[in-house]
């Protein structure tokens, strides 16, 4: 196999683990994770998590780290020529890796917008204007008036919005621009040590807070901390729990995306993907535990008490965030501070998750049809910019739950499933294990043969064939959709299809291309 081609000079593996870690950073480890825990047992959510890390999240990290080093050497940079590159005698192999390119755009549809809230908010927060609003009704009436649902004194329409979210995208394009060394990488060598500054500082203001209001002494610290961890062992009987959690490292880990093989191409035949993955997912694994356990629903419990703090768990990432965490905080000292700290944490977290969501697309048609990086970003820019339309203009008539169901849930299991069956089955568990130590200073316990092999796969299979049995037909006919929303709900499935077409036409030019030697 030959050495990868250096599809943009980049050579250093340190690159590589913070570009990984600021992808699996994300808005997630701070609600996503939080909420989940605090609402599927508290501390019991621990043990389904972390089997569902053991048996799901590693193996497929090691997976996706050693296909993409593997089909980097063959000059493929995305799904469609990895898979190729592994088993080539298939024709069709190479169509199912258009699920790696297709997922992360469809991610970053609705992912960008939701970021560009945050960058908003850090505005708000440092001007003041969020000062004083320490009723969650008020702060819940200001974000839906932001998101253009409704009007208030603070926002008449959707202006406001739209103007962040234009920022937001121009700041992603031009990191993007700049391609994975002098973009992306340098990025995340800055954003990551000030990500990980406004999480401990927040961590320890919290773990400050003590009992603010003396009238109700057991609205302390301890029992905040306490309602997040101690065990509720009775949630363990629910599958529904196991699924959570399955979810949540899928999530949390960005594997099943195709954004893990992309960064993974462009190692070297010697890099050690035993070693760097881990570093990788231990950095993220800290941010979410430790930093996104110990902020919100703690400090929830603290200023509300027992009797709310469930419904708070229960009220949704957008809730909060942008709702329960500005009200906690303007009841504190240096609330514009301690407030951008909270939304910078967050933007920082949805910029380096965003930027690489948009690599996959990018490094296919440098690598297939030998597009400079400048025309790359501008069609994937404009292509990106077109389809976010959708959940900026739409967001109220339920197209986010539509995306994120699509690309951010049913497809990372499917293309996990094929990654694993791949690796495990195609190319041979005896030369996986060889290919997955080549270089590496760590060896993996000989028990990960059996569970990539069988345990994983069987555990994915699993999760995809509970949701077939219980959802999926309400799900395609759209039951649990508003009457009043399922044309767009519709309208963007028919969206959604045609990009996949488009996709699909794009992988078979590419290899006519090839057949042809570029001609054609």
């Amino acid at each position: 196999m030959a050495e990868p081609k250096s599809r943009d000079s980049w050579t250093s593996r340190f690159g590589i683990i913070m570009a990984v870690a600021g992808s699996a950073v994300g808005l997630g480890n701070f609600l996503r994770f939080p909420a989940k825990a605090a609402a599927n047992g508290g501390g019991a959510f621990m043990i389904p998590y972390l089997v569902a890390l053991l048996l799901l999240g590693l193996p497929l990290m090691w997976i996706e780290w050693t296909l993409g080093r593997y089909g980097g050497g063959f000059g493929h940079g995305t799904a469609p020529g990895i898979f190729h590159s592994v088993w080539q005698k298939n024709r069709f192999i190479k169509y199912f890796g258009i699920i790696g390119i297709f997922g992360p755009i469809v991610i970053l549809t609705y992912y960008m917008y939701i970021e560009s809230w945050t960058l908003a908010y850090s505005f708000f927060a440092i001007t003041r204007e969020l000062t004083g609003l320490t009723d969650p009704a008020a702060l819940k009436s200001f974000l839906r008036a932001f998101q253009g649902i409704e009007k208030s004194r603070h926002f008449d329409s959707l202006g406001t919005a739209y103007f962040f979210f234009l920022a937001t995208f121009a700041i992603n394009i031009f990191v993007i621009y700049y391609g994975i060394r002098g973009g992306i990488e340098r990025l995340c060598k800055w954003a990551m040590p000030l990500l990980f500054f406004f999480g401990i500082a927040l961590c320890v203001r919290v773990l400050t807070l003590g009992t603010p209001d003396p009238s109700n002494p057991s609205w302390n610290i301890n029992n905040g901390l306490g309602f997040m961890w101690n065990p509720d062992f009775s949630a363990l009987t629910s599958a529904r729990v196991w699924l959570e959690a399955a979810g949540q490292i899928f999530f949390t880990l960005s594997v099943g995306i195709g954004v893990i093989l992309t960064y993974a191409s462009y190692l070297s035949r010697g890099d050690d993907v035993v070693l760097s993955g881990l570093t990788a997912a231990s950095m993220n694994e800290v941010a979410e535990v430790i930093l996104g356990g110990c902020i919100v629903i703690p400090a929830a419990f603290v200023f509300f008490g027992p009797a709310d703090i469930a419904a708070i768990a229960h009220s949704g990432v957008f809730d909060l965030g942008f709702v329960t965490m500005p009200s906690i905080i303007n009841h504190l000292p240096l609330a514009p501070v301690l407030g951008f700290f909270w939304f910078g944490l967050l933007f920082l977290a949805g910029i380096t998750s965003s930027v690489s969501l948009a690599q996959p697309a990018i490094a296919f048609m440098e690598d297939e049809f030998n597009i400079s990086r400048g025309k790359a970003v501008a069609i994937f820019g404009i292509i990106a910019f077109t389809l976010c339309q959708f959940p900026v203009f739409f967001f109220k008539n339920g197209i986010v739950d539509e995306l994120d169901f699509w690309g951010g849930t049913f497809l990372l299991v499917i293309f996990a499933a094929i990654e694993t069956i791949l690796f495990g089955w195609v190319f041979g568990m005896e030369n996986a294990w060889k290919e997955i130590h080549h270089g590496a200073d760590l060896e993996i316990p000989r028990v990960y043969k059996i569970i990539i092999k069988y345990i994983t796969p069987a555990f994915l299979f699993f999760i995809l064939g509970m949701w077939l049995w219980q959802e999926w037909l309400p799900f395609i006919f759209m039951e649990n959709v508003a009457p009043e929303d399922r044309t767009c709900v519709l309208t963007t499935r028919v969206v959604l299809l045609v990009l996949l077409a488009v996709l699909a036409c794009m992988v078979k030019i590419a290899w006519r291309r090839k057949r042809t030697g570029g001609k054609g």
